[in-house]
C-alpha cells in the first residue's frame, strides 16, 4: 500500500510492490504467503488441464434456489460457486471468484432439483 510523507511542501510517495516468479515445473516463490493447500494436479477424462483444488460431493455443497447456484466454502475466506444450469450441460468445475482455487463437483445430472417451469 503506498505511504505517503508530506514534509513543508514536498510529498514522497513509497510503493512497495511484490514479484511472483514461475518456473517451468508450475510452482511459484512470491513474497506474499497463503495458508490454503497446494492445487491437486488432475488428469481427468476431460481435454482440459486444470489444477483442481479438491473433488466435492455434491450432497456437500449448499443449493441457493433464488440465486441458482451450488456453493462451497474456499480456504480463502469466500465460496466456490457453480450455477445450476452449467451442472444441467454437463459442467463439473466450480470456481472461486477471489481466488485461482477450483473445485470438482462429483453429482448425477438426474440427481439434481428439477428445472424450475415459468408462466
Amino acid at each position: 500500500m503506498p505511504s505517503t510523507t508530506m514534509t513543508g511542501t514536498a510529498v514522497t510517495t513509497a510503493t512497495t510492490t511484490t514479484t511472483t516468479t514461475l518456473n517451468l515445473k508450475g510452482s511459484s516463490s512470491s513474497s506474499t504467503s497463503s495458508s490454503a493447500p497446494a492445487a491437486k494436479s488432475t488428469n481427468g477424462s476431460g481435454s482440459d488441464d486444470l489444477d483442481i483444488y479438491d473433488e466435492i460431493e455434491i450432497e456437500d455443497m449448499t443449493y441457493d434456489p433464488t440465486l441458482q447456484i451450488y456453493h462451497y466454502p474456499c480456504p480463502c475466506g469466500d465460496r466456490f460457486e457453480i450455477a445450476i444450469a452449467d451442472l444441467r450441460q454437463g459442467e463439473d468445475v466450480a470456481v472461486c471468484p477471489s481466488c485461482s482455487l477450483m473445485i470438482r463437483v462429483i453429482f448425477e445430472v438426474e440427481d439434481l432439483p428439477a428445472e424450475e417451469t415459468k408462466g
